[in-house]
């Protein structure tokens, strides 16, 4: 059981309840993720809004930025998200468990092409040694395609992994 008081889909109401509609339309159910949420609908929402956003981003894909929040929450040992997200890449993307176990440790050897394995490198950079991250690090991505644009929604996406991470671990969410 979490830390702090969630609102379970039954006893939900107002913009929550319309919230956990529109979460159970499009999953068919209510995760522990979006109900430790609940204490804040309006954060939900946001949340929702990002989902949303990077769901239907024009290059960045779903198993690149799945492999984004794994590579993320295995430095922050967010189990929760290490499963969600495995089982995306299993399920969705059709990588095997031993697949996802040697991107863990070696992304390079992530089953990503080239150029978003650069990506996902890149993005871990940022997330565990921002200040090394340089105009030459940019360039390569630049060279290889990425816009901008691209970069920073990659990062960004990354970062507020992050975040998520230490909000379920701090509250201890626990596992559907």
């Amino acid at each position: 059981m979490p830390l702090i008081q969630t609102i379970a889909p039954e006893n939900a109401t107002g913009e929550l309840a319309k919230i956990y509609k529109v979460i159970e339309t499009m999953r068919g159910s209510v995760g522990n993720n979006a109900q430790l949420f609940s204490v804040s609908p309006e954060l939900l929402r946001q949340q929702m809004d990002f989902i949303k956003y990077y769901m239907n981003h024009p290059t960045l894909s779903m198993p690149l930025l799945a492999a984004i929040r794994i590579m993320v929450s295995s430095g922050e040992e967010c189990q929760f998200c290490i499963d969600y997200n495995t089982g995306m890449l299993i399920n969705m993307a059709g990588w095997t468990f031993d697949q996802v176990a040697a991107m863990r440790k070696d992304p390079k050897s992530a089953n990503l092409p080239e150029r978003e394995i650069a990506m996902l490198l890149l993005v871990i950079k940022a997330i565990r040694i921002a200040h090394s991250v340089n105009a030459d690090d940019l360039d390569t991505l630049r060279e290889m395609g990425w816009s901008d644009a691209d970069i920073f929604d990659a990062v960004n996406h990354a970062t507020r992994m992050l975040a998520t991470d230490i909000i379920f671990n701090t509250f201890k969410i626990e596992n559907n």
